[in-house]
């Protein structure tokens, strides 16, 4: 037998490195078939496609073309392209042209693309 250091190819595969540093946390994706009621946390990306009444606290949130929140939403990105009713508390807040937004919203960042619908108050952060 003849042991090796070099790529010997039944030697174990290196550990899987995450995509980027620090980003190593998943995302989760809510089917559109969904309806929760309830808290929703999470330390990555949450991607609704379903109906959720209730609060979210995620890294990142994207609600999809067919989701719908209704609640309060505590995210560092938060991505509208379907219906949302509520409070915003957020770093980057992005409508898109589908968007139908009722809220209040506190964000450092925002943008909002042409065709949105938006009814509430926004504003910026404390610093």
């Amino acid at each position: 037998m003849m042991f090796s250091k070099t790529s010997d190819p039944t030697s174990a595969p290196p550990l899987a490195r995450p995509s980027a540093p620090g980003t190593n946390s998943a995302r989760s994706v809510l089917g559109a078939d969904l309806r929760i009621t309830g808290e929703i946390t999470s330390s990555g990306s949450v991607e609704v496609l379903g109906e959720i009444d209730g609060n979210i606290t995620a890294n990142g949130l994207i609600i999809g073309q067919e989701g719908r929140v209704k609640g309060s939403i505590n995210a560092h990105t938060v991505e509208v392209k379907g219906k949302f009713d509520g409070k915003v508390s957020c770093e980057s807040f992005t409508l898109r042209a589908s968007s139908e937004v009722k809220a209040d919203v506190n964000t450092g960042s925002l943008v909002i693309e042409s065709g949105a619908r938006i009814e509430g108050r926004f504003t910026k952060p404390k610093a």
